[in-house]
């Protein structure tokens, strides 16, 4: 298993590359750019999302106004949007600013350099440490992911398992029809359901709209510091975990299904095994070999991408709307750090997937199996 995992490890190393490379290649070729972002703003043709920019970058405007020369003035030719009349100079110190005074390869080969050691600079407006940006974000991506994650397993994996075993019952059907209700619902539709039932919409005011905790929270004692994180997380948890229960729950049934009706079952349960040993010494490992094979894709995405919409309705600020809010300002240093992260999270999120495959089935063997 270690020789596997060496192997897997290595690999991680090429398909980070090329993430990176792809990644890279799209963004030369997308108009906008952080340079174009800056021009717009000092010339006053900043619209929608750079609007949004804090920091230094907007702050400054009187100090590098000194570089703009008279509008219409001098009439220069630049390969940038909306220049005209502005300092040559100046827009020369802003492709410095930005890294973009350099060739395209070495911009590309200094970036990976950087991130091998896990520095990923400074925000292009924000005058902030990407990774500092990155950590103060982090804890609500971290509670929306594995809290979403583990509700949704552990309620639908016993439930997909019930109706497995009670196949065309009463409860079968009815939990059925409750399953595709709740995976036809969008979830910021729910999310606003139950914003207007339960945060002081129309009827009650039970749960809060905003933040992680309450302004409080420090002075609360340790129980009431953990009741008021899950205060706050109760309604953006129920409403992320509404999709991916349904699909994990009929995910997980017909794995069980599909393993019921083999032929080993049969012989299980014609050599006097009980009901129990059926279904948790034979068919469980074999059933639960599919459900753990989406884990990663799950995990992945309601850690990062699953969570937009949700940070947005319920005022989150965490890694889903930081990413976005980076890609819509053209922010590179932000959105290449974070896709950097993200996708190394999820190599590393496929290979636990790979042993825990043979935590739940030791006859799985991976060292005889190419990458």
């Amino acid at each position: 298993m270690s020789a596997y995992i060496a192997r897997r490890i290595l690999f991680m190393i090429p398909t980070l590359l090329g993430i990176m490379l792809v990644s890279f290649l799209v963004v030369q070729f997308a108009p906008g750019g952080p340079v174009e972002r800056m021009i717009a703003k000092i010339s006053g043709q900043d619209t929608g999302a750079t609007s949004r920019i804090s920091g230094s970058a907007g702050g400054d405007f009187a100090a590098r106004n000194q570089f703009q020369g008279a509008a219409g003035s001098e009439v220069i030719n630049s390969k940038y949007r909306g220049a005209q009349g502005l300092d040559p100079e100046f827009i020369k110190s802003l492709e410095k600013q930005f890294g973009f005074d350099k060739p395209a390869y070495e911009r590309f080969l200094l970036m990976l350099w950087n991130f091998s050691r896990f520095d990923f600079g400074k925000s292009y407006f924000r005058d902030v440490r990407v990774l500092d940006l990155i950590k103060e974000k982090l804890p609500v991506s971290m509670s929306l992911g594995i809290w979403m994650t583990l509700l949704t397993y552990l309620i639908s994996i016993p439930l997909g398992i019930r109706k497995a075993i009670r196949e065309g019952s009463r409860f079968d059907t009815w939990t059925s029809g409750v399953i595709v209700v709740g995976y036809a619902i969008p979830g910021f539709l729910f999310a606003i359901l139950l914003i207007v039932l339960f945060a002081g919409g129309s009827f009650f005011d039970f749960f809060p709209l905003r933040g992680l905790t309450s302004e409080n929270w420090h002075s609360l004692p340790w129980w009431g510091k953990i009741l008021d994180y899950f205060w706050h997380l109760t309604l953006p948890i129920l409403t992320m975990s509404l999709g991916a229960f349904a699909t994990m729950t009929m995910l997980t049934k017909n794995s069980f299904l599909d393993e019921i009706r083999k032929q080993y079952v049969l012989t299980a349960r014609a050599k006097g095994c009980s009901e129990h040993q059926v279904l948790y010494g034979h068919i469980f490992r074999n059933a639960m070999l599919l459900v753990i094979a989406g884990f990663p894709g799950a995990f992945v995405h309601a850690f990062f991408s699953g969570s937009l919409l949700i940070e947005i309705i319920f005022s989150l600020d965490g890694l889903g709307l930081l990413g976005f809010e980076s890609v819509l300002n053209r922010d590179y240093a932000v959105v290449f750090a974070t896709l950097y992260i993200f996708s190394l999270i999820g190599l590393a999120v496929n290979l636990i997937s790979d042993l825990t495959y043979t935590w739940v089935d030791p006859r799985i063997d991976f060292e005889t199996r190419e990458v």
